[in-house]
């Protein structure tokens, strides 16, 4: 049904906008619209272009704009399409209120040329909101001595539609004993009234609830509805009454607040009448915050800033009301005088913000729109702008005003412009705004570049480097941008034949001059060229200078002799004979310096002056001259070394040798020039190849000598490491371990040799035998050649032990005897007794017997022990080497007895003892030291 009654409501827009456009077409510059209220942002309004009957084109091309006097926008423009669209949704209420009619104008402006157009579109009210209670439940206190026929007022419903949208009736339910009386208002708001037409009978009925439901007149329709609570009360049957109607009142628009607007009042026939309230009835939230009323006085007052532009007038109903709840109405119509408190308002709609220096008079610069809210005198406008500038204001529509330009204009002469735009209202006291505009004045290239100077001179030495800068010209230009920016060329010329680019180059941004070779100043003494400035303009305007370069002379040039000539070959001499006088003129130098000024002066003098010289030359003219008489100790052959100088900064010299022979007669002469020998000539070469020679000598000497400490230093340090950890103990022979059946598993061997004094020893440790080859099952590495021969398996041949050699543990051979082993003592494993492995501790003996056997270096090699029954097998404490000495050690047989701890031995043949190895330690002699 809503869809339904939207699609009637669409289909009347669109007849409503073919006849105003119709109707608009006939007005020109002047259209109109009609559009329901809330149509989506978006929507179409109408298509512009074809009811003005213009182009999208124009559109575009015009920069169609909508301008609005007020701050919000609802209508917008597509260019594309000429289409109206809603910018912003639209509620009639809120832009309207109360006024069933109501529109949105606005202007739509384009450029080039300028145009306005006027449109209006006019809102049309949808019922898009159902009439409202202020309260949910109506609380009535009724006497019961109220007569049928009485009015009670009730609290009307509020519908912001208009129209026939708007409240429309209502209705209450049950009506046994009240009916409703409708009144229509002539501004069209509607009053409820409840009419009693049975009376009521407290005691019957204490409470009556009654339904009041307010419909509009829409599609759909739409109600609200209010529970009315009467309560039945006693006695005052006496309504209140206003003194009046209606009350008309004024105010000012800004009135302080707390002015009084006016004053109500009402009378009560009953005795409680000063009981009367009075209240505002359906205030507005705009009437609220700007009146208020006194519930006991009726006084109305001022709370608000009240604006006249916002508000002109007022219509406020109040309501009296007596303790029993009876009512009467009136209304208050409040007028708001004018003040003129606004200023114009001046919106530039359309601003260039630069022209041309060449525009002519009349261009339009800016256009202006300008308003004041104000009504009457106060809003009547009149605009102007500074005096004795080349623009005037033009008054084109009303509120509109164009800025134009008068005079014709110089951007060289002013470049920009502020703009003051005066508006003055004619109010009392008038009011006025001001608007600066900043307007630029575009540059046109009518001013060719100038340079500083008509001519310039630029000196440069010769001989210099390329790329060297000579000058730096500068032009400058009065216009502005790409027109101001310059360029510097050179004026195509030549020079000796050559283009003159090939000697000088110039930056065309910066106008440095450059030198593209180095001059000579024997060559080229000075010249001219021309540079052209060009602007960047269109089209470009140049102006031309002149250059002159003068080459400055530099003393690179080193004095020539032309006189005397030097020849590789013969000797030439001069004579002077021995009577020569004093000044006697012997030759004359003659030398020439090709460069110029001081450069050029030359002087003479003698490289080398003896004491008692004889000649001397001119310092200006070169002259050689005698400076006294020649005497016979002088020698005949003479040598003069003349230095030729010149006056430059530095100064160059040239030097001539000249051979002076002093005697009478040419003979004489030719034979001292025979005898003479060539000076000797040295290598300079030898020179140097010596003193290299001696560096690469003493270098690879200081290198050897360094690598020579270093191996010192290294095995100083080996040997170090040796003397700490060696001691000059007492060689005490290794006894290994047996066993608890009294048989040596393996056979063990081990041997030591020594030196006097080096504390550089080789030991050998024990090695196990085994199938006639004692091989090396542990190696406990604690003297110095362990590590070199670590990797030399010894292979070791000896007999084999007597496999029926058993004897019981108290008669194991030992030192010591039948001793009790670490182990079987109580010693934990890897104890060390003495200074090695014995199976029981050395007694004092017996290491007073080793180291007598010690010296004992003479004997014949014996084996170590008692002797055994040839029942017993090999001795197995054979090979002990004492350093020094090349016999085995051999026990004292006087000193074996008290150690005898085996039963005494039975006649046993001599056992032979096996030789010493010969260590390199045995060919040494024994000192001293050694028998001691």
């Amino acid at each position: 049904m809503e869809s339904r009654g939207k699609g009637w409501e669409y289909c009347w827009l669109f007849y409503t906008v073919c006849a105003l456009s119709l109707f608009a077409a006939e007005v020109t510059g002047q259209i109109r619209y009609s559009i329901p209220e809330e149509m989506s942002v978006g929507s179409i309004v109408g298509n512009i272009a074809s009811d003005l009957g213009l182009e999208t084109k124009r559109l575009i091309s015009g920069k169609a704009r909508v301008f609005t006097a007020e701050s919000s926008e609802y209508i917008g423009l597509d260019k594309e399409n000429g289409h109206l669209v809603i910018k912003n949704k639209i509620d009639r209420e809120e832009l309207c209120g109360e006024i069933s009619a109501c529109s949105v104008s606005f202007d739509v402006i384009l450029d080039n040329p300028m145009e306005l157009y006027r449109v209006t579109v006019d809102i049309q009210d949808i019922n898009d909101n159902s009439p409202a209670f202020r309260k949910s439940k109506i609380e009535k206190n009724i006497s019961e001595l109220a007569v049928p026929g009485a009015r009670f007022l009730l609290e009307s419903a509020i519908d912001r539609d208009v129209g026939f949208n708007t409240l429309q009736k209502y209705t209450l339910h049950p009506t046994d004993h009240f009916k409703l009386n409708v009144q229509n208002a002539e501004d069209g708001s509607k009053s409820v009234e409840m009419i009693l037409h049975y009376h009521l009978d407290r005691e019957k009925e204490k409470h009556h609830n009654l339904i009041l439901t307010a419909f509009d007149g829409g599609k759909p329709q739409r109600s609200a509805t209010v529970q009315i609570n009467i309560v039945v009360l006693d006695v005052n049957d006496n309504a209140p009454v206003f003194s009046q109607s209606s009350y008309k009142a004024s105010v000012v628009e800004n009135a302080a607040k707390g002015s009084v607007v006016t004053t109500v009042s009402a009378t009560d026939a009953d005795e409680s009448s000063h009981n009367i309230q009075y209240y505002f009835e359906h205030a507005t939230s705009t009437v609220k915050a700007l009146f208020s009323i006194d519930a006991e006085s009726g006084e109305v007052k001022v709370i608000g800033d009240i604006d006249y532009e916002k508000h002109k007038q007022f219509k406020i109903k109040v309501n009296a009301k007596d303790h029993g709840d009876l009512t009467d109405s009136s209304e208050i119509i409040v007028d708001v005088i004018d003040v003129n408190d606004n200023k114009p308002k001046i919106t530039i709609m359309s601003f260039s913000g630069a022209v041309s220096e060449d525009a002519a008079p009349g261009t339009v610069i800016a256009m202006l729109n300008i308003q004041d809210l104000d009504s009457g005198d106060n809003s009547k406008i009149s605009c102007s702008i500074d005096l004795n500038s080349p623009f005037k204001i033009v008054s084109s529509l009303t509120n509109y005003y164009n800025l134009v330009t008068d005079s014709e204009l110089d951007r060289e002469h002013i470049a920009e412009y502020n703009i003051t735009i005066t508006a003055v209202d004619e109010g009392n006291p008038p009011l006025s705004s001001k608007e600066i505009l900043k307007l630029k004045i575009s540059d046109v290239n009518d001013h060719p570049p100038q340079f500083e100077q008509e001519s310039y001179n630029a000196f440069i030495s010769e001989n210099n480097p390329t790329s060297k800068t000579i000058l730096s010209v500068k032009a400058e230009d009065m216009d502005w941008g790409q027109n101001a920016k310059i360029s510097y060329f050179l004026v195509d010329g030549d020079l000796n034949g050559s283009p003159l680019t090939s000697y000088i180059s110039i930056n065309s941004e910066t106008g440095v001059i450059y030198a593209e070779k180095s001059f000579d100043y024997e060559q080229i003494k000075s010249f001219k060229i021309k540079v052209k400035a060009q602007d960047g303009g269109s089209p470009p305007l140049s102006n031309n200078m002149t250059l002159n370069i003068f080459i400055q002379d530099q003393n690179d040039n080193a004095p020539q002799v032309l006189y005397p000539v030097q020849t590789g070959g013969s000797v030439v001499a001069e004579i002077v004979p021995r009577s020569a006088d004093v000044g006697y003129l012997v030759t004359k130098v003659v030398a020439v310096d090709v460069d110029s000024g001081q450069n050029a002066w030359l002087t003479y003098k003698l490289q080398k002056a003896a004491d008692r010289a004889l000649f001397v030359v001119g310092l200006q003219n070169g002259e050689i001259r005698t400076v006294r008489q020649v005497t016979d100790k002088d020698a005949v052959k003479q040598k003069l070394t003349v230095v030729v100088e010149d006056n430059g900064q530095p100064s160059r010299s040239a030097v001539v040798t000249i051979n002076v022979a002093v005697a009478d007669n040419f003979p004489e002469v030719l034979s001292e020039f025979t005898d003479s020998t060539h000076d000797k000539e040295y290598n300079n070469d030898l020179t140097f190849y010596l003193i290299l020679a001696l560096a690469v000598v003493s270098l690879l000497f200081i290198v050897s000598i360094i690598a020579i400490i270093s191996v010192k230093i290294y095995r100083w340090r080996q040997n170090k490491l040796f003397y700490k950890s060696g001691a000059n103990l007492p060689v005490i022979p290794y006894y290994p371990p047996v066993y608890a059946d009294g048989t040596l598993q393996q056979v063990y061997n081990y041997e030591m040799c020594g030196t006097t004094d080096s504390r550089m020893s080789d030991v050998k440790f024990v090695r196990p035998y085994s199938q006639n080859t004692l091989v090396s099952q542990s190696r406990l590495g604690t003297v110095q050649r362990e590590n070199k021969e670590g990797n030399d398996d010894l292979t070791l041949e000896q007999k084999p032990p007597n496999p029926d050699w058993r004897f019981p543990p108290n008669q194991r051979p030992g030192p010591s005897g039948a001793g009790v082993r670490p182990d079987e003592a109580g010693a934990g494993p890897g104890v060390i007794a003495g200074t090695g492995p014995w199976p029981n501790p050395p007694t004092e003996a017996e290491q007073l017997q080793a180291l007598m056997a010690a010296a004992n270096a003479s004997e014949a090699t014996a084996t170590l022990g008692p002797r055994y029954n040839l029942q017993y097998g090999q001795d197995y404490r054979q090979n002990v080497y004492i350093p020094g000495s090349t016999a085995t050690l051999t026990p004292n047989p006087q000193q074996q007895v008290p150690q005898q701890a085996l039963p005494p031995p039975q006649a046993l043949p001599p056992a032979e003892a096996p030789k010493a190895a010969q260590t390199p330690a045995s060919k040494k002699k024994p000192t001293k030291k050694d028998k001691k």
